[in-house]
């Protein structure tokens, strides 16, 4: 792409968001660009390479890519934005035919804010889009406790891939603590105070349901949300779940969106629970 070319675009599409879709199928790069067109400036790339000519003359607000390319794949490309400060802070969503849980957590892992599985809803991809170009708009009023201090999560999960994965995906909002080993929960807890926990439901030595239990018999955390994340997503296992006091429960692969969203929510409802008990308590003693 000369330079004439692209000053010649930029003043076309002046005050739009411009958006890369890396992918080797023009199909898809002409799909992607036809049903967003009307919300945003798509420059589609059909490699890698490609990529890196467009990002010589501008930064784009957000990047969609493909997993599987030839020469250099999807997670190779993440790989390199994120090692370089001047793309590391641009968000990468994978609009991708993958669909595996491996898939799916291995592209969250690498720094990825969402992962789309194509044939995609264009409703669903421009929400996704949008969640992260405006970030202050989406805020949730859980985000922060009045002094500009982020709620505190802890997760808990035996498989390493998958905590970096939600630590990715929480840590703009949040304060996240992350522990592989579901025995090393209690002596946490009785040193830390976060707003909610993040379980998952199968590990070794205690399971997720083996310590929402033991969680909710100490007096601090008798109210705190426990959220149960997990591949075991029967209507057994969450009653069962809900029953031993889990707030609410999620399915993986896990969508960051869906993650954040509802972990606001019950920090939300914490909060709101506590200056209701707070009210009733000066008023009444």
């Amino acid at each position: 792409m000369n330079r004439s070319n692209y000053q010649t675009a930029t003043e076309i599409t002046k005050g739009r968001r411009k958006i890369i879709y890396v992918d080797d199928v023009n199909y898809s790069l002409m799909t992607v660009k036809t049903r967003l067109k009307e919300k945003y400036e798509i420059f589609p790339a059909e490699s890698v390479l490609k990529m890196y000519e467009f990002l010589e003359f501008f930064k784009p607000e957000l990047i969609l890519l493909d997993v599987n390319m030839p020469d250099i794949d999807g997670y190779e490309a993440i790989k390199s934005l994120k090692a370089d400060p001047r793309y590391s802070d641009i968000p990468v969503i994978f609009l991708t035919g993958n669909s595996d849980r491996e898939s799916v957590v291995k592209g969250l892992s690498l720094g990825a804010v969402d992962y789309v599985v194509k044939p995609f809803s264009a409703t669903k991809l421009i929400e996704s889009i949008e969640s992260h170009l405006n970030p202050k708009k989406n805020k949730d009023s859980a985000q922060d406790d009045g002094n500009g201090n982020k709620p505190s999560v802890l997760v808990v999960d035996d498989v390493s891939s998958m905590l970096r994965a939600m630590q990715y995906a929480l840590q703009d909002k949040y304060k996240v603590f992350i522990l592989s080993k579901s025995e090393d929960v209690m002596d946490f807890l009785r040193n830390k105070r976060p707003d909610l926990i993040l379980l998952d439901y199968i590990m070794p030595v205690l399971s997720g349901f083996d310590l929402i239990p033991m969680i909710r018999a100490m007096a601090d955390y008798k109210d705190t949300p426990i959220v149960i994340i997990t591949t075991e997503g029967t209507l057994d296992n969450v009653n069962e779940a809900m029953t031993l006091g889990a707030s609410d429960f999620i399915i993986k692969p896990f969508k960051p969106k869906e993650l954040n969203d509802k972990i606001a929510k019950h920090i939300r409802i914490a909060k709101e629970l506590r200056l209701i008990k707070e009210d009733f308590k000066s008023l009444y003693g």
